[in-house]
């Protein structure tokens, strides 16, 4: 009897890339689609590509490709998105979210044809928007456990926070943040708050694309209900490592730096530096991907994704500058970037109760980011262009004064 067959959409991309490689591994037989969009991948197929997967050039938002690469697939992961700082709204919804409905809607259409037994999607910690603070005068003027603290809890015992001081803030508003005011004020006491760790209960999206993403996850959960297919949403945090592309302003934080450092010039960080990342490896979350395929416990859930750690954006920047043995200092400008959340780290313990844990430490997802990078060629070319066109769009912007 041959091996379930699985379809990747996006299966040429930085995560599913690597969750292909991983399920060839573990012996299924493996279809990609993939659009090989020019801002991700401008020199056509990667030579990471592997033989032994079938390749579809489509797009997923077009019924006659996603049509062809759907039939006869066991299993779905579909990881295709567009992903952008660019204010083009309508590309979000359309190409995540209405792939999502055009997916559900082939197999309902056909289930002899389209024989699919589940469905994994990417989802994003963007639905969650600025995540869970806790204001400490609305809780009586205790200080709250800091996040580094509530991780530390989740390994041995559990935190109690004051539920009625939590708050689900709204974006931070522009006039704000053109004070170079970075923090999340309380609603009612306008105070400073701490953040608290994100759990999946927590949805505030404040962009198209976490609004893309939260809707997918409602189709997963209503469509596949009602149709019996059953779905797994994965809300991925800040994934790092290898294949990364550079080419993209939207891969972050490690292609920003790297190549800034590729060619002798000090990160530039937006804000102060203190926003606190939930850096995860890409290894790791094709772990998670595979592992939720395969237990039956993980239907119809949502799951964080991510590190475990939680480390400022400064503390990133320092870990790479000792990882490319330079002496060069973090520029710190006063800048800002419409639509950056000001902390977002992931409680994962929902995750781990199905066995998953995160193994490689940013550090390590540095240095094969940097190793990886160190390969490609035409770096320099695509070193200021995303900056400009993304200030050129008002979508990184400067403190007044």
């Amino acid at each position: 009897m041959p091996s379930p067959k699985v379809l990747v959409t996006g299966g040429a991309g930085f995560i599913g890339s690597h969750t292909v490689d991983l399920l060839l591994e573990k012996g299924y037989r493996v279809r990609i689609l993939d659009n090989l969009q020019p801002r991700v991948h401008p020199r056509g197929k990667p030579s990471y590509m592997p033989k032994e997967a079938e390749f579809i050039q489509g797009d997923v938002v077009n019924q006659d490709d996603l049509s062809r690469a759907l039939r006869g697939v066991d299993y779905v992961f579909h990881l295709a998105a567009y992903q952008d700082y660019m204010p083009d709204f309508s590309t979000f919804i359309h190409t995540n979210t209405e792939s999502a409905a055009l997916l559900f809607e082939l197999i309902v259409s056909n289930r002899e044809r389209y024989p699919v037994q589940k469905i994994t999607f990417a989802s994003s910690q963007a639905v969650c928007g600025e995540g869970r603070y806790l204001c400490p005068t609305c809780a009586g003027g205790i200080n709250p456990p800091t996040v580094h603290e509530q991780l530390a809890a989740l390994h041995s015992s559990t935190f109690h926070l004051l539920s009625s001081a939590i708050h689900i803030p709204a974006p931070r508003p522009l006039e704000q943040l053109k004070r170079g005011d970075w923090e999340i004020h309380c609603p009612d006491c306008g105070g400073v708050m701490q953040p608290v760790l994100i759990d999946e209960d927590t949805v505030s999206p404040g962009t198209a694309y976490g609004i893309s993403k939260y809707a997918i996850e409602l189709l997963a959960d209503r469509l596949g209900r009602r149709y019996g297919i059953p779905t797994v949403c994965m809300r991925y945090t800040y994934v790092q490592g290898p294949r990364n592309s550079f080419y993209n302003a939207y891969s972050g934080i490690a292609r920003r730096f790297a190549l800034r450092l590729l060619h002798g010039l000090p990160p530039i960080i937006y804000e102060d530096g203190q926003q606190l990342r939930d850096y995860v490896n890409v290894c790791d979350v094709a772990r998670a991907n595979l592992l939720v395929l395969e237990d039956d416990r993980a239907n119809f859930e949502v799951f964080n994704v991510g590190g475990g750690r939680a480390v400022t954006v400064l503390e990133f920047a320092r870990i790479m500058l000792d990882a490319f043995d330079s002496d060069l200092e973090p520029l710190i400008p006063g800048e800002f970037r419409l639509g950056d959340t000001r902390h977002t780290v992931s409680d994962i313990s929902k995750l781990r109760v199905l066995g998953w844990e995160p193994t490689i430490p940013v550090e390590q997802s540095v240095v094969e980011y940097i190793a990886w990078i160190r390969k490609q060629r035409g770096t320099k070319e695509y070193l200021e262009e995303a900056e400009r066109v993304m200030r050129e769009q008002g979508v990184i912007q400067r403190i007044d004064g």
